[in-house]
């Protein structure tokens, strides 16, 4: 292994790497504190389904099995290779989306539970209007853990297609010999993510917009931060080999992975646009219909 020392820090690349995933970042941070959003979350966003006469506790079973399902995998992950497995950008999104289901299931357990404190009519009526006919109990704006739960979705749905792309469309293949085999194991952590994600997009009313793509980028950036820390003072060996700045090729490696991050999230955009044009009013509610860009 390489000895990662002073001269290893002081090569071009280092700065030139530095600044290509240090901008953006610094570009989305100040995004979120000076521009404000073009949507508002309202508390129903986060529980109600966007479908018409589908219950809301469809939608909190589905959460609550995805979270036991998710954390069931990553229990039998760590037993089988380690804490070691929280150095990969694999887990650290893989445990996002199990702090978004957690949330999820929360807020959705309370939503349901204010459905059902309702009269049995005025509830049927609440579940079959649109949501800009929503009682005044329902239709007020998030607060924190709301937002915070709608962030991480938006961060949660760029990473997992981030996470499963790179993995079987480059690192799969490139991969060879004894030093790595896939498993069933690593398979499922490397689409049940996305599986159990875009399930719950399909039932949801969360709205999904262009701003979440600065929430995507921090996450990734600080990862990036994460590795060179670990790498200056303790590891020699990079989780990912684009990573590695000791070549002369590295900026532009750390360009393509800054780069990359706008059709990763753009095409989880157009999904959602496509669940909102393909199927009629008549089935979905105004809500998903309404998404906006920034």
């Amino acid at each position: 292994m390489e000895d990662v020392g002073l001269d290893y820090w002081l090569r071009w690349q280092a700065p030139v790497c530095a600044l290509i995933f240090l901008l953006p970042a610094l570009v989305s941070l100040r995004f979120i504190v000076t521009k404000n959003n073009t949507y508002t979350t309202k508390n129903h966003h986060l529980w109600m389904s966007c479908w018409r006469n589908l219950h809301p506790c469809w939608l909190l079973l589905c959460r609550l099995i995805s979270f036991f399902s998710m954390a069931y995998l990553l229990y039998q992950t760590v037993l089988a290779f380690g804490p070691f497995v929280f150095y990969f950008y694999t887990q650290w999104t893989f445990c996002l989306v199990m702090v978004y289901f957690a949330l999820g299931t929360i807020i959705s357990a309370h939503g349901c539970w204010m459905l059902r404190s309702l009269p049995n009519q005025e509830r049927d009526k609440f579940l079959k209007s649109s949501v800009k006919d929503s009682q005044l109990q329902f239709n007020q704006e998030a607060g924190f853990w709301g937002n915070l739960m709608q962030n991480i979705y938006q961060t949660c749905a760029g990473g997992v297609v981030l996470t499963d792309l790179v993995f079987w469309c480059l690192l799969l293949p490139l991969q060879s010999g004894d030093d790595f085999k896939l498993t069933l194991l690593i398979g499922c952590m490397h689409s049940l993510n996305a599986v159990f994600l875009l399930l719950d997009s399909a039932l949801n009313s969360l709205q999904f917009t262009w701003h979440g793509l600065t929430y995507f980028v921090l996450w990734s950036s600080a990862y990036i931060i994460f590795q060179w820390v670990m790498h200056a003072c303790c590891f020699t060996w990079w989780p990912y080999p684009f990573l590695e700045i000791a070549t002369p090729w590295a900026p532009l490696w750390y360009f393509g992975i800054a780069l990359v991050h706008i059709p990763c999230y753009g095409l989880y955009v157009w999904l959602v646009k496509v669940k909102a044009s393909v199927f009629p009013h008549a089935y979905i509610r105004v809500v998903v219909a309404n998404v906006k860009q920034m």
